[in-house]
């Protein structure tokens, strides 16, 4: 069966139930009627401009398309960003708002954006590296709380969606093979920028059965009670597709007040005032403010059936705490990446092993074979079935990454795992974390997740630090809640991990160890290390 893209399902979910909330933000609603005409005349405003004429598809690290870069905190404009990009065939992709100047330039010379979206208070950031892109892009402003002017040139959003037609393009007929583009956090490296064709993106990642359009239409119209209250920023993986699998689906979207935070009192009233049924969260720096907030006041969370973690553990005390103060609601961890979508799940408060989700393979280390069940071999997860094509702009780390074995194309995104006799998967942790320690190949994660368990402990970040006598030595950075010492810490610690494994040093600090979208902040710890 062909599979569907996103313009036109939202256009024929749209025509099914117009009055339907599609959108809820600081009080104001957009109904799916409201919302398709706006990416209507955001696609017409792009076309207008040029935009929006696929070339011919070349090499899996090419794009044909023009794209659209979303300079945005979470807001109805990033969301209708990506829609509105889709219906004029131009490839959308996120940037993230924390960036200086030459990491802008960076992902700005290699998105190489023919249209940029942004917020006026980031417009001076914006204005300071245009001189620096080989084209002028067509520059949409989104008016903010800043008050910041327009950029020389630039065009008001409102200003420009209000003057656009909001019928459909003409002859512009949008396919699944349309390409969305979504980059890595760069946390262990330069970001890259992962050309998912739409299609394989909606049957992956966004959850989407492979199926006709008039079937996924009438599901979608079938969910009149689906909420889905989306906290991590858009930006980030699990933002982008919690939104659009909601919508797909036939789901209302809904978006705390706070922006560029998380802000967990905000996010559990809005939940709370809007019935929410499910809340994607990304780790412990969403987990346990929520799980803080409720301990604090009462909320009534009756409606909420699901929490969905992606991105970043959360500590097992944390998962306990949550299970025990919501026993209604599932809580639900999935694993994977930018490059595969979700390879494997875990339910439940119980900190044990996961199980493979549909194309989730463990490979030799050498990737040459699968894995039998039970063989020790420390392997790699690896994912077949729709994935993307490849990095933009980079061909060796696409053939390094996407290979084929068996005849059956599969991506390996860097994460180490064993198969178990069961058949279920322990996650090491990224390769790119790993520490060699006198010899003894050590995964950061494991250690963090054993000294994050610790009572006491509110965060962890295991690095690896030069030293003489064992090439690289593993020392923990921590935020406590309470005044441990050094040797409590590594008898704690040492109840779980081989003597190898044990941090030789522990940092205590009090800023946060976590990006805005909830992932390990190691560039941070690194710091703290050296710092002190």
């Amino acid at each position: 069966m062909a599979q569907l893209d996103l313009a036109t399902l939202h256009e024929a979910i749209a025509a099914t139930v117009p009055d339907r909330e599609c959108l809820v933000w600081r009080g104001r609603r957009w109904t799916w009627r409201e919302m398709a005409e706006r990416t209507r005349r955001l696609a017409g405003v792009l076309h207008a401009h040029g935009l929006g004429r696929p070339g011919r598809s070349g090499d899996p690290w090419e794009s044909p398309h023009d794209h659209l870069a979303l300079y945005l905190h979470n807001g109805p404009e990033y969301l209708e960003g990506m829609v509105g990009a889709h219906k004029a065939r131009v490839a959308p992709f996120n940037v993230n708002y924390r960036y200086v100047d030459d990491e802008l330039a960076y992902l700005f010379a290699d998105g190489r954006p023919a249209a940029v979206i942004y917020h006026s208070r980031f417009a001076a950031s914006l204005g300071r590296v245009l001189d620096r892109l080989e084209r002028t892009p067509l520059l949409l402003q989104v008016a903010d709380e800043s008050g910041a002017a327009l950029l020389p040139g630039a065009l008001d959003y409102e200003a420009a969606l209000a003057a656009a037609s909001a019928g459909p393009l003409p002859g512009v007929r949008p396919e699944a093979g349309d390409l969305h583009i979504l980059y890595t956090g760069g946390t262990t490296g330069m970001p890259k920028g992962v050309l998912w064709r739409i299609g394989d993106l909606m049957n992956g990642p966004l959850g989407l059965p492979r199926t006709g359009l008039a079937e996924a239409v009438a599901a979608a119209a079938g969910r009149t009670s689906q909420r889905v209250l989306v906290a991590p920023p858009l930006m980030h993986g699990a933002g982008t597709w919690s939104a659009l699998g909601a919508w797909i689906g036939g789901a209302t979207v809904v978006l705390p007040d706070v922006v560029g935070r998380f802000d967990a009192a905000g996010a559990l009233t809005t939940a709370v005032r809007e019935r929410v049924t499910r809340m994607p969260v990304v780790g412990d720096a969403f987990a346990r403010p929520i799980a803080d907030e409720l301990e604090a006041r009462p909320y009534d969370l009756g409606a909420l059936r699901q929490i969905v973690n992606s991105g970043a553990a959360i500590n097992p005390a944390v998962r306990r705490r949550l299970t025990s103060l919501l026993p209604h609601t599932r809580v639900i961890d999935v694993l994977g990446s930018s490059e595969t979508g979700f390879q494997v799940t875990r339910r439940g408060a119980e900190d044990r092993p996961f199980a493979p989700a549909a194309g989730a393979h463990v490979l030799s280390a050498d990737r040459t074979r699968h894995l039998r069940p039970g063989e020790d071999e420390p392997g790699w997860l690896a994912k077949s079935g729709p994935i993307p094509l490849g990095y933009l702009n980079d061909p060796d780390k696409t053939a390094a990454t996407f290979i084929v074995l068996g005849g059956v194309r599969m991506v390996v995104a860097g994460d180490r795992a064993r198969l178990l006799p069961d058949g279920t998967i322990q996650v090491l942790g990224r390769e790119s974390t790993t520490i060699n320690t006198g010899g003894e190949k050590v995964f950061a994660e494991e250690v963090e997740a054993v000294v994050r368990a610790v009572p006491g402990v509110t965060d962890a970040l295991v690095i690896g630090r030069p030293s003489e006598r064992w090439g690289h030595e593993i020392v923990a950075v921590l935020v406590l809640s309470a005044e441990l010492t050094d040797e409590q810490l590594r008898e704690a610690c040492a109840v779980h991990l081989a003597r190898y494994k044990l941090p030789k040093a522990y940092f205590r600090t009090g800023r946060a160890l976590r990006l805005p979208n909830g992932k390990a902040d190691y560039a941070a710890a690194r710091a703290i290390a050296e710092a002190s």
